[in-house]
């Protein structure tokens, strides 16, 4: 059983492995250029009212600069156009730098001056991504530093009205909470670019705070859609590199319609086509070039500053992020040219395709194709240029080459159904193109889910003629609700979001060659679909570690009622994962719900919603402030639970083995104990720790109280250990093996020689089991314990580094519930095998595990912080077994 257990739970480790493979290493290499700077950057700070500096002592506001710029601007006279860049989680505001950097050089060579005036801000690098708590002070600091920043220009004819915000990662999230302040001016920002910010949902909610901002801005901005519609809003994704957030949550949550919020991928954005990590984003020189041209061009020339038409904002976004006709906008081309003044450079082509080779020497040439006679035969016309020169605005001089040719869309269009999810790569879906056109389009059947993961391959066969070049091909797979173009040759098909309803699906364009056949090959790709279900069903998994760690638990304490001994830790937690007993309840649950008089009835219990994951398609439709729920989760909940089990197995392994070791050096230092009592507290030092443990997370911070009450415990496991090991070695004896009989009851034998050695004062056998039982208890609850405190972390690596400003962490996600768990902490750490036995409560609470990892699979998945809550519920009775 035990090796069936192994090989099992070794086989899940094993596909966590992949997925966790693919999700931070299966994606291209980094493609993005470093922006560099050519003098020392300086970041001088701007002096803020003293009511700001005292009300937010670790935050600052700062203004970039370089050489000479940097000595003009010391007195902080300016002139340009103001644009605040603001970090995210554990960002820096020297962040700024590719930013501001960009801007200086490219200003240097305008006319007229023109230039920005790049501003930054510090917030304390805090995590803002796992603590929400400071998500409303950034907020409120960032309002007083836009004033600030306006006041600097009050001496000018014509001050800038507004601020350009970009915000990195949480930062852009942190600049849309802005408009639910009370008191802003929507007037002051007009125009907001965010880098990998998750406006959709955070990444993992680990207290109430962050779903609380999230909540308030949410419904700001889609019930005051209106009133917010002249606030343009870009949002750009990094890609499949960017694993910390996945790109479907950089979707702008507004209704479907505003033509002012625009949401797409770094993939997609002319002229950078490239994936970016999350941090690379911010020093990406092909995007940073993106935005700093869409700033130059968004200056309104009469009075140098942003413009504030939304119609103008909108135009050049869409113009340097979503296509870009290789042309300086607002560039025209004179198409009225006469034939009549060039005759010799005018030739008509009479063909259904062209083929162009630009001789050395420079020359003009014009060509003519007849309309009228192919207008109804075909439906377009396609040209394709080759050796553009991509790093300067205007064409260069090189020998290139052009094809043109006349296109019937039907014709040059295949469909091919996308293999099943789980045919594990077995099943092939090819198609042959017999190219005879340049471009062709190969629609992916039934391909619209996030979990879909392909393997895309082209084979080629070419007749190349000696006159000539090689030709060469590319892949873009194109999905039309989601601005995510690759190019490449060998493609990974996926997906960042999942279709909407009533769009087109998945389309793969070749631009191919004619005289060529090309073999299109698709089959499922298990690591990469693995990695999707990862990327988007992750907050699931922690969710059902501690479900596997709770029925652990209750396996435990079933095996004490019966037996009156302890199992080993890896065999009930080996039975934790019962998917027919968790999974079965919430199916049907879901079906349940999906009907009406079961609403009403869950409505009138005042329970929360049922906790799903957020949406996977983009322009996602709020309710009220209830997010749409997808039904493909739930089908995957038990390979989750799965993985979530082989977490909880191997962890507890890893615990074990720890505890052994560090068991091992601690032994010199402590005298040998064969009691079951060691490590206990007495109940007036239980008071006391007690006590002083509560003021202390009540005046500093509640998680610094948990990981105290943590230690203790394990300082009791440790004990445990080095007794299991003294009496061990006192009597050297081998581990014992009781005889269980068929329903796994221990023979009564051992039971009657239990019972003679609880009264003997001689060591015995009896007195290991004892010890060995207890050990195996507490390393149950060591592991269930660990829980709480990888959840309050976060609160507690936060209020660590913002020691030096205030010794109290306000708010405190962690108070007051943190008085229950100390209180449990102390309590369980008296409790044996012995007490439990003994108690009237333990058939009652042995029964609670279930029902409560029922109701956590149910309420959790969006709310990670409420396992703690749920582990207190069963905590507190078992707690109570030690009383009663």
């Amino acid at each position: 059983m035990k090796l069936a257990a192994v090989a099992f739970y070794g086989f899940a480790l094993g596909l966590l492995a992949v997925g966790l493979r693919e999700l931070l290493t299966g994606f291209e290499e980094n493609r993005c250029s470093m922006t560099y700077m050519f003098e020392y950057p300086e970041y001088r700070r701007v002096a803020l009212p003293r009511r700001v500096a005292r009300l937010y002592p670790a935050y600052g506001l700062y203004l970039y600069g370089e050489g000479l710029y940097a000595q003009e601007t010391r007195a902080l006279k300016l002139t340009g156009a103001p644009v605040l860049f603001l970090p995210g989680n554990a960002g820096s505001y020297k962040q700024a730098r590719s930013l501001g950097s960009v801007a200086l050089r490219k200003a240097e060579n305008m006319e007229g001056g023109l230039h920005f005036n790049v501003f930054t801000v510090d917030f304390n690098e805090e995590l803002v991504a796992l603590y929400g708590g400071s998500l409303l002070r950034q907020t409120h600091f960032l309002h007083e530093s836009i004033k600030a920043i306006l006041r600097l220009y009050k001496h000018l004819k014509t001050p800038p009205q507004s601020v350009v915000l970009v915000g990195h990662s949480m930062g852009g999230v942190v600049a849309r909470a802005l408009f639910t302040l009370p008191r802003f001016n929507t007037n002051l920002v007009s125009l907001i670019i965010t880098q990998a910010s998750p406006h959709l949902a955070p990444v993992l909610a680990l207290d109430p705070y962050l779903l609380d901002f999230y909540s308030a801005v949410r419904q700001k901005w889609v019930n005051r859609a209106n009133k917010l519609r002249n606030i343009t809003v870009l949002s750009v994704g990094g890609g499949y590199r960017d694993y910390q957030v996945r790109s479907g949550l950089t979707s702008l949550p507004c209704p479907p319609g505003d033509p002012n919020k625009l949401s797409l991928v770094a993939t997609a954005v002319p002229r950078t086509w490239v994936s970016t990590d999350h941090l690379s984003i911010v020093w990406c020189k092909e995007l940073v070039l993106a935005t700093v041209r869409a700033f130059f061009d968004l200056i309104d020339p009469e009075t140098r500053q942003f413009t504030e038409n939304p119609e103008k904002k909108m135009v050049v976004l869409n113009h340097h992020f979503i296509r870009h006709p290789v042309r300086m906008l607002g560039e025209t081309q004179d198409t009225s040219i006469s034939i009549l003044d060039f005759p010799e450079a005018w030739s008509e082509v009479n063909t259904l395709r062209l083929v162009y080779s630009t001789p050395k020497e420079g020359q003009v040439k014009y060509f003519l194709f007849a309309l009228s006679s192919r207008r109804k035969a075909y439906s377009h016309f396609y040209c394709r240029s080759n050796n553009l020169e991509m790093t300067s605005w205007v064409y260069g001089c090189m020998h290139k080459n052009v094809e043109c040719e006349w296109q019937r869309q039907e014709s040059q269009t295949l469909s091919v159904p996308a293999p099943h999810v789980l045919s594990f790569g077995l099943t092939v879906s090819d198609v042959t193109v017999n190219s005879s056109g340049l471009l062709h389009t190969i629609e992916l059947q039934h391909f619209h889910q996030v979990y879909q993961a392909f393997r895309i391959n082209v084979a080629s066969q070419c007749k190349v003629h000696k006159d000539r070049l090689s030709n060469v091909y590319r892949i873009m797979c194109l999905s039309p609700w989601l601005f995510n173009d690759l190019f490449t040759l060998s493609i990974s098909g996926m997906l960042h979001t999942s279709r909407p309803d009533n769009t087109s699906g998945v389309l793969l364009q070749l631009h191919t060659a004619p005289n060529c056949q090309y073999k299109v090959s698709i089959r499922t790709s298990l690591p990469r679909v693995l990695g999707q279900i990862l990327r988007f069903c992750g907050p699931m998994v922690p969710v059902y570690t501690a479900v596997t760690l709770l029925l652990a638990c209750g396996g435990q304490l079933s095996s004490i009622l019966k037996s009156r001994q302890a199992a080993a830790m890896s065999q009930v937690v080996g039975r934790g994962l019962q998917p027919h007993k968790v999974n079965l309840p919430l199916y049907v649950l879901h079906i349940l719900l999906s009907c009406s008089w079961f609403q009403e009835v869950w409505s009138i219990l005042c329970l929360p919603p049922m906790d799903a994951l957020p949406p996977t398609f983009p322009d996602a439709t709020f309710h009220e402030g209830v997010l749409p729920v997808e039904e493909w989760p739930h089908l995957l909940s038990p390979l989750l639970y799965i993985l979530g089990a082989a977490v909880a197995y191997w962890g507890s392994t890893l615990l074990c083995l720890i505890m052994r070791l560090i068991s091992l050096i601690l032994a010199p230092l402590h005298r040998p104990s064969v009691s079951r009592d060691c490590g206990t507290l007495r109940l007036r030092t239980q008071l006391l720790i007690t006590l002083c443990l509560t003021v202390l997370g009540g005046t500093s911070c509640g998680a610094l109280s948990i990981f105290a009450a943590f230690l203790l415990h394990l300082y009791r496991v440790l004990r445990l250990q080095m007794t299991e090991r003294s009496l061990s070695h006192m009597l050297n004896l081998a581990p014992r093996k009781h005889k269980e009989t068929e329903n796994g009851t221990v023979d009564a034998e051992c039971l009657d020689r239990s019972k003679e050695c609880n009264g003997a004062p001689l060591l015995s056998e009896c007195a290991l089991q004892e010890v060995r039982d207890d050990l195996q208890l507490h390393l149950c609850l060591s592991a269930l314990f660990t829980l709480p405190v990888m959840l309050s972390a976060p609160s507690l690596i936060h209020w660590i580094r913002n020691l030096r400003y205030s010794t109290q962490l306000d708010p405190d996600p962690c108070w007051p519930h943190i008085v229950p768990l100390i209180i449990v902490y102390m309590l369980l750490i008296d409790c044996n095998t012995l007490k439990l036995c003994n108690s009237k409560l333990l058939p009652l609470t042995s029964c609670l595990p279930l029902p409560l990892a029922i109701t956590m699979v149910t309420f959790s998945p969006l709310h990670l912080y409420r396992v703690t809550y749920f582990l207190l519920a069963t905590l507190i009775p078992l707690a109570s077994c030690c009383l009663l």
